[in-house]
């Protein structure tokens, strides 16, 4: 064992002197490099790193500088590792070799990479996943692993994820977001949608005063505001949202977790209440008849579509083709889009952020331009759903368990009283004010708190059949609306005044 690893010893300045020329940080083990401090690891085996601290100077311009660098600021090199590793089989403690770990990149990306796949399994083969959904599956299990100690809170890595992975994303997951086909197919179920989203409205700032969200901090009024924009559009605008305005980890942990059991209930509701058949729905001049299907759409003589409706909060459906030039396509659209967002709001809102942005761009490049889009959809959503899934592994990596259990009863609070303002101000407004049909009401709602696939799989279940398009439609409207409109609201917030202190 001792000849091995004189023998590996041998070769390590030399991989160092190598590795060195790579990177455009430098340290070295037992130096202070850029007020960062390094200390060599003891070792008996020969590898010479136990120097004397040299100053900026004298660094610059020694000869052996180079063999003397590590190849990262945040990533150890391979004498750490390699003295680590003697240290553990000569009976010393692990925590060198977990801290070591912490600031590898590449093995934080891999626990970020597993994460969202277990996620995305789980809701795909299990009743379990199902019932949490992905997103909370791989929260739950990021928030876990890190309070345990196998990744660390904070990295690189997830800033990189955050700052990146999910501006792609957003275009990427509305690609399908043409509204001119929006507003040519949904009929009166717009109308219905706009007063669930205008209820929805009401019913934040109803309940910001009353649960104003205490237990949070700073970041009260931001998942006020990320909560309205799930409940109009879906999980896409709520990541948006809380990227936008800088939320905690914590936070957006524990108001996943308990948003999530609200809005089971409240779907629970809404199938109670609705009527079965055709016969419930107001008579209409043209029907569409739409089944969910694996298949592409196509339109035959008796104008039925087998329609794949794809949404990124559910990533149990399957179909569509992915080739290597539609990745290739999906990502430098995507990255087009984000790139002219961005552009424009240097030039027209400097001090913002470019998510807002990004999305009417994709918008209205989907609703010009819609058979190139459709074309490129199912890749750009399946490459933004893992996109999203990485953010919601870094989110939960970042979050505190002991934070989360803190602040979920009065998030369940504030989104239970939340929704139910929404269906008490949807009846009202729409039932008895503009005396629309109920049922009409209650597929909105669903499309407003649970996204186009929950609102079409409603309509299919209740035997709407001529509903399920324009349901499916109507939801990309909501992803496409849902964060400009919540972030404008989460400015009125910060202005309320708090009647309570929970």
């Amino acid at each position: 064992m001792k000849i091995t690893l004189s023998i590996i010893a041998c070769f390590v300045p030399l991989i160092n002197t190598s590795l060195a020329f790579t990177s455009k940080y430098r340290t070295i083990a037992g130096f202070n490099i850029a007020g960062r401090s390094f200390p060599a690891t003891s070792s008996s085996i020969s590898i010479r790193l136990s120097q004397p601290r040299f100053s900026r100077t004298q660094q610059s311009s020694s000869p052996r500088r180079i063999s003397e660098t590590l190849l990262h600021a945040f990533s150890p090199t391979p004498n750490e590792i390699l003295s680590s590793i003697v240290s553990k089989s000569r009976g010393g403690g692990s925590l060198d070799f977990v801290s070591l770990l912490h600031r590898d990149d590449v093995y934080i990306v891999s626990i970020v990479m597993l994460l969202s796949t277990f996620g995305l399994s789980l809701e795909r083969r299990t009743k379990l996943g199902k019932a949490l959904s992905a997103p909370l599956a791989t929260m739950a299990m990021a928030l876990v692993v890190a309070n345990i100690g196998i990744i660390p809170f904070s990295s690189p890595v997830y800033d990189f994820i955050n700052k990146y992975f999910v501006a792609l994303a957003i275009p990427l997951l509305l690609y399908d977001s043409n509204l001119r086909r929006v507003l040519s197919d949904t009929g009166s179920l717009l109308i219905a949608f706009f007063v669930g989203a205008i209820s929805t409205i009401i019913g934040t700032i109803a309940t910001y005063p009353l649960l104003p969200l205490k237990s949070l901090g700073n970041d009260g009024w931001k998942i006020a505001s990320a909560l309205a924009a799930r409940h109009i559009g879906g999980a896409i605008n709520f990541v948006a949202v809380c990227e936008t305005l800088n939320v905690s980890g914590s936070a957006i942990s524990a108001s996943i977790a308990a948003d999530n059991v609200v809005v089971a209930l409240y779907f629970a509701l809404l199938f109670s209440l609705a009527k079965e058949g055709e016969g419930s729905l107001p008579s209409m001049s043209s029907s569409t008849s739409v089944s969910i299907s694996n298949g592409a759409e196509q339109q035959d003589g008796s104008n039925d579509l087998d329609l794949e409706v794809r949404d990124p909060e559910n990533v149990s459906n399957s179909g569509g083709s992915i080739t290597m030039p539609s990745i290739a396509i999906s990502l430098a659209v995507a990255s087009c889009l984000v790139t002219v967002g961005k552009i424009m709001t240097r030039a027209f809102f400097p001090s913002t952020s470019s998510l807002p942005l990004i999305s009417i761009v994709t918008v209205m490049a989907a609703s010009l331009f819609p058979k190139f889009f459709q074309s490129i959809s199912f890749t750009g959503t399946s490459i933004g759903v893992i996109f999203m899934q990485m953010f919601f592994a870094a989110s939960g990596a970042a979050g505190s368990i002991r934070l989360v259990m803190k602040q979920a009863p009065s998030l369940f609070l504030f989104s239970l009283l939340q929704v139910a303002i929404h269906f008490l101000s949807l009846i009202s407004i729409g039932r008895f004010l503009l005396k629309m049909n109920v049922n009409e009401l209650y597929l909105a709602s669903n499309a407003n708190v649970g996204g186009p696939t929950t609102a079409a799989a409603m309509a299919q279940a209740k035997e709407w059949k001529r509903l399920v398009l324009p349901a499916l439609l109507i939801g990309i409207l909501g992803y496409a609306t849902a964060t400009p409109i919540a972030l404008g609201l989460g400015q009125l917030l910060q202005k309320m005044p708090v009647l309570s202190s929970f």
